[in-house]
Order: C-alpha cells, then sequence, then structure tokens
C-alpha cells in the first residue's frame, strides 16, 4: 500500500526519527506528492540549516507559511493539482504570538513582551522547540486553511520531548510551587517584601534595570494568562491523539537510528498516539546479492579490462554487505513495530537537496507497493 493510501482522510502527519535519516526531505517530498494529487499542504520545518527552503529552490522561509510556485515543478513532469505551502518554524516567535494572544487586553499585551524576566523564560521555553512547533501545529489545523499538515519535528534524541510537550507544561502550569509563587500571600509577595527593598534598590542604582517591576508585572500578567495556557496545553494534547493525525516514523538501516526508530514505536503505543507508517531511507537493494563478484568481474573484464573490473567486483562486494545489513534492519524493524508492509526509499546515486531530488524520493513514498527488503 502506497503512503498516499495510508493517509487517507487525515490532516495532520507528524514526521518523527532521529537526526540525519532523511527527515527533512521526506516531510518535503510526502507534502509535495501529496499536493501534486490534489491537496493544499503545507509543510512545517523546525531545521535552522534551512534544507527544506534549499530543497525548494528557496533563499529562505519565514513563520508563516509560503505557497511554493507550481512552476518549480512543472519543468520535472509533476503538475501540481493542489496547493504546496511551505515555512520554517521561529519558536520564539510562535510562543510569543501565543502568549500576546492569551493576554486580557492590549496593554497586558505589550507588558510582558516587553518584560525582561519574559523574555528570557519565553527564550529558554521557546528554546526546547517541541512545544512551540505543536502549537504552530495546531493553530495551523484549526485554522481550516489547509487539507493536510506536514510537520518535520526534531531530531527524537528522546521521544518524550516531543510527545509529552504539552503535557509537561500542563503539569508546571498546574504544579504547586508555581501556585505558591503566584498566590496573593505566597513567595512572590515575600520576594518582593521589606527585606528586600535595599537589595533590589542596589540592584536598579548599579544597572538601572527595575527588577522589582519587572516581577510585579511578570506575576501579574502571568496569573492572567494562565487558564489560556492551560486550555491550549490540552487541546495541543488532544490534537496528537485524534485519528486525523498519523505519525509517521522515519528511520535508516544503520544501527542507532534502528533502535531510535524502534524506542519512538514504543513511546507511541504507550501514550496511544496514532501511528500511521515506517519510512526507511537509503536502503541497498536486496536485489544486489542476488549477483556473483566474480561472475560480474569475468563479464567486466573483456570490456573494460581486469583491473577495472576487479574493483568494480570488490565495490560489488562491498554494496553487498550494506545490503545484508540493510536487509536484516529491515527485518527487525518490521517485527519490532508489528508493521508488515514499510515504505523503502532506496539509496539514491545522489545527494538529495534539490526539487530534483524530492521527485525522485516522491516518486518512491507513492509507489503502489514499496521494492522488496
Amino acid at each position: 500500500m502506497s503512503l498516499g493510501a495510508r493517509l487517507e482522510g487525515k490532516r495532520v502527519c507528524i514526521c518523527a526519527g532521529s537526526g540525519g535519516v532523511g527527515k527533512t526531505t521526506t516531510s518535503a517530498a510526502l507534502a509535495m506528492g501529496l499536493a501534486a494529487r490534489g491537496r493544499k499542504v503545507a509543510v512545517v520545518t523546525i531545521d535552522p540549516a534551512r534544507r527544506l527552503a534549499n530543497s525548494l529552490g528557496l533563499a529562505e522561509l519565514g513563520n508563516e507559511p509560503r505557497q511554493i510556485e507550481p512552476e518549480r515543478f512543472e519543468s520535472l513532469g509533476v503538475e501540481m493539482h493542489g496547493e504546496l505551502w511551505a515555512m520554517m518554524l521561529d519558536p520564539k516567535r510562535t510562543f510569543d504570538d501565543l502568549v500576546a494572544g492569551l493576554a486580557p487586553d492590549e496593554e497586558s499585551r505589550r507588558e510582558v513582551l516587553a518584560n525582561r524576566i519574559y523574555q528570557q523564560l519565553s527564550s529558554a521555553v521557546a528554546g526546547s522547540q517541541e512545544f512551540s512547533a505543536v502549537v504552530k501545529l495546531y493553530e495551523l489545523e484549526r485554522s481550516g486553511e489547509f487539507d493536510m499538515l506536514v510537520l518535520d519535528t526534531p531530531p527524537s534524541r528522546n521521544a518524550l520531548d516531543f510527545l509529552e510537550a504539552p503535557t509537561r507544561l500542563t503539569n508546571f502550569l498546574e504544579g504547586r510551587a508555581l501556585r505558591m509563587f503566584l498566590a496573593p500571600t505566597g513567595l512572590a509577595s515575600r520576594v518582593v517584601g521589606r527585606g528586600t527593598g535595599v537589595v533590589f534598590s542596589l540592584v536598579r542604582r548599579l544597572t538601572g534595570v527595575d527588577l522589582l517591576q519587572d516581577l510585579s508585572v511578570f506575576f501579574r500578567v502571568l496569573g492572567g494568562v494562565l487558564d489560556g495556557f492551560r486550555q491550549r496545553a490540552v487541546a495541543v494534547d488532544a490534537l496528537l491523539h485524534e485519528r486525523s493525525t498519523a505519525f509517521l516514523i522515519v528511520t535508516s538501516p544503520e544501527a542507532e537510528p534502528v533502535e531510535e526508530a524502534i524506542y519512538f514505536r514504543s513511546q507511541l503505543r504507550r501514550t496511544r498516539m496514532p501511528f500511521a507508517a515506517l519510512v526507511v531511507n537509503r536502503v541497498h537493494p536486496a536485489e544486489l546479492l542476488e549477483v556473483d563478484p566474480e561472475d560480474a568481474r569475468r563479464e567486466l573484464a573483456s570490456g573494460v579490462g581486469d583491473a577495472l573490473a576487479r574493483r568494480a567486483a570488490a565495490n560489488l562486494t562491498d554494496f553487498q554487505v550494506l545490503a545484508e545489513r540493510d536487509r536484516e534492519s529491515v527485518a527487525r524493524l518490521v517485527a519490532e513495530l508489528d508493521h508488515p508492509d514499510p515504505v523503502l526509499v532506496p539509496h539514491l546515486d545522489v545527494d538529495v537537496h534539490d526539487t530534483y531530488g524530492l521527485v525522485q524520493v516522491a516518486h518512491h513514498l507513492f509507489a503502489a507497493s514499496a521494492p522488496a527488503a
């Protein structure tokens, strides 16, 4: 079954996996293939290396979706029956937009965004990227502007970082420590009480920073947006569990990415999030194992000479080692993930860094049947 068939009826596809396995390429090729088949698709990346922009032939992408001109694909024989949009997430801006939208009024919005304590805190929260990514995904999905959203996630060194980002934020906001701090008679009131007045006055004289005022504004405005934050975190978590959402695990046949893929699948099971398909990139074809290197050497020798034929046969032997490894890796993934029909993308002759490469990958993703493992 092709990847397009497996994503039928889905509105959100989250591509997850370890770094360096072609996750960004897969996300872009998937979005392009779906757009070519008539859907309005937006692909969202968090990749600071701008690989998505480069592969689409663009100098850069911003924090809002931008439509990719269909003409970019026509010369490669791809007719866009739908629309392809792309964006590169700015985590800090996304977090700021969320806070601004939850602030009760314009004055509170200006105060919190200009507050030095908030600026430091928001940079730390946005730095984790996962929560900002899923918040942006939620906003785009609820806007109803797109038939399909494809998210290229950060590397899953720890799968829980992404899967549990909304829950972690909710737990923090509902935690006892924060409630005590924000209570009218709690820790915050003691921090800014008479005993610390001299310290804050000294800081203000030495640095020009009114830390007392910053704290006062921060906690006053924070108290006003907490309920909205909680509601948004709960809604974002619900999106990850919806039937219209699908997780796509992307890996390569190397040992470490295979372990990452197996672990990520176990976390999807544990959290009961919807798993759609496994994509294994850069697979050396098993057909290589059916060729005898010595027979190949003898057949080539008459045409290119014995020295070059021997080098070709040695190269074939090296590729057979990789093909055997890949076959064993795919077999293990099929067993561990309980997924008998993975999508296999073969090892291509060229590095995928442009639109032509995306078209090649998309061809394999949407093939009616995957090549034999």
